[in-house]
């Protein structure tokens, strides 16, 4: 994603972390922004993925498509919550 105006991020570090930084900047042939800023927009773009896509295992991909294919019939608490909010808000 690549704006029209950049924006400013200022931080303060620790020294080994600064040297830790600029090292693997120097390894990859970047300059320790670029390294900085692609480092911390992956790390950003991972922690969106994951609180946005849910992971299953297969067993639990099974039962959840079983549940959408068959599901259960409506139980006694579930026909009155139907019915409340029938009278509620209309059909």
């Amino acid at each position: 994603m690549t704006s029209a105006s950049p924006a400013r991020l200022e931080a303060r570090l620790p020294a080994d972390v600064y040297a830790l930084l600029k090292r693997a900047a120097e390894i990859e042939g970047r300059t320790l922004s670029d390294f900085v800023v692609s480092a911390a927009r992956d790390a950003a773009s991972r922690t969106i993925a994951e609180t946005e896509v849910l992971r299953l295992a297969v067993k639990d991909q099974r039962r959840f498509a079983e549940a959408l294919l068959h599901p259960p019939a409506p139980n006694a608490a579930l026909r009155r919550a139907a019915r409340r909010r029938r009278q509620l808000f209309g059909a």
